[in-house]
């Protein structure tokens, strides 16, 4: 009977504690609704990394969920709210962070580095062509194209002997 009454209590408590992760807050109208969705899935958790401010249970996600509401309570533009935050907390918290010239390198080092890579893998398949395409001749000096001619006849001489 102990561990049943136990049981009961622990799942209570348990349940207390996830409706009270939900937050809950009266809008104006469905558009209203629909910015604050809108906004609170495009901004990044400044902690959780990789999950954004709707995802997150983080303590700071749910403040942040919070300033978004009173923004729009206050009638701020969806620019001025995310100007804002990113005032705050930098380019750090959009998932899509503006081109300028701080994040050049992330918009085009991928792109750069694959044209460099395939510049390279351009030079070297050109360079084997070469090597492939050219007789072993012409790639030997005089001195040791002589030397070679010399080896192979006397190579030639010796099996002629035997």
């Amino acid at each position: 009977m102990k561990r049943l009454i136990a049981a009961v209590a622990l799942g209570l408590a348990l349940t207390g504690l996830a409706r009270a992760a939900i937050d809950t807050y009266q809008f104006k109208d469905e558009a209203e609704r629909e910015r604050f969705r809108t906004l609170t899935e495009e901004l990044r958790c400044p902690k959780c990394q990789n999950q954004n401010i709707a995802d997150s249970n983080a303590p700071i996600a749910t403040d942040l969920r919070r300033e978004i509401f009173r923004m729009l309570e206050e009638g701020k533009s969806n620019d001025e709210i995310v100007d804002y935050l990113v005032a705050r907390y930098g380019d750090f918290v959009r998932y899509k962070p503006p081109v300028n010239t701080r994040t050049l390198l992330l918009w085009y080092g991928p792109a750069g580095l694959l044209v460099g890579g395939l510049v390279v893998l351009g030079f070297i398949v050109v360079r084997r062509r070469r090597v492939e395409n050219t007789p072993a001749g012409v790639l030997l000096s005089a001195d040791e194209q002589a030397r070679l001619d010399a080896l192979l006849n006397s190579e030639n001489q010796d099996k002629k002997d035997s």
